[in-house]
């Protein structure tokens, strides 16, 4: 009998990468009402800011969480952002903010709730193959302890990038996108090892903006309409274009990507509340 191809050696791992989490995170983006704000007088507009930024300076000091704001462009007047180490925890920073005063005067325009995710794709393929190489049945007991073994070394080595601070830059990018699923081509049927290498390739694009540019990607499948959402921290709002674009040449972006809608926004500490959002 003939030595089985790497081809259908490749076609017997299991398809889905390992992936580890850390962090959940919401995006909440906000249109102020501008009849009804308008309406109010300076002294109560400037009341309900000065509330908003002592809230958010509190939630800024708190050792369970992080939180930021931005004063957006484009789309919307204010997009903030939390990291908090549980989905309850997020639940309950949208439901403080919506306590404000501000909140009553504003329109939602979108949200975003998801995790930070690293999808670990050559950590699987040699993990899968070492598996394979022992005799180990896919998903047998002792397969997935070695596999559970395995993501929390990862887990504990990763721990800064689960984890990870909400960059102090002073202009965000946010996205949501999707892996292709179309009738030609579809990012879901091709094997784990083309996977693997394409989102090398892919990931050193973003290593070459590492020394201008933080980028934390968040899983959202079962969590959101969109499959991963991708924030982009800078102090050169130009970078986003730059990245972005070059991204867009290599083969996982070109072939098997989709993308959704662009938020940008400047960073709103809580002593330029009343001169970002004041209007």
């Amino acid at each position: 009998m003939s030595e089985p191809t790497v081809h259908s050696q490749a076609a017997a791992l299991p398809a889905v990468p390992l992936t580890i989490e850390g962090a959940w995170v919401l995006h909440l983006m906000y249109r102020i009402d501008r009849t009804r704000w308008n309406a109010l007088d300076n002294l109560s507009r400037r009341d309900i800011l000065r509330e908003f930024a002592a809230d958010l300076r509190h939630a800024q000091s708190r050792e369970d969480g992080q939180t930021a704001a931005y004063a957006m462009v484009g789309k919307g007047d204010l997009m903030l952002v939390y990291f908090r180490e549980s989905l309850a925890a997020l639940q309950e920073a949208q439901r403080d903010f919506l306590r404000t005063s501000l909140a009553g005067y504003l329109t939602p325009v979108a949200d975003y709730t998801s995790v930070v995710e690293l999808g670990l794709y050559e950590s699987s393929v040699k993990t899968f193959r070492s598996l394979e190489d022992k005799g180990l049945a896919p998903h047998s007991e002792p397969w997935q302890a070695a596999v559970q073994e395995t993501l929390e070394r990862q887990a504990e080595a990763m721990a800064p990038r689960l984890y990870p601070r909400l960059p102090e830059s002073q202009y965000v990018c946010f996205y949501p996108m999707d892996r292709l699923r179309g009738e030609d081509k579809n990012w879901y049927t091709v094997s784990i090892e083309e996977r693997a290498r394409m989102m090398h390739e892919h990931g050193m694009v973003g290593r070459r903006y590492a020394g201008t540019v933080k980028q934390i990607i968040t899983g959202s499948i079962g969590l959101d309409d969109w499959e991963w959402g991708v924030d982009l921290f800078s102090d050169d709002p130009v970078v986003f274009k730059k990245l972005i674009y070059e991204m867009r040449f290599d083969e996982v972006s070109a072939v098997y990507a989709k993308f959704g809608k662009f938020y940008v926004g400047v960073r709103c500490q809580p002593e330029e509340v009343e001169e970002k959002l004041m209007g």
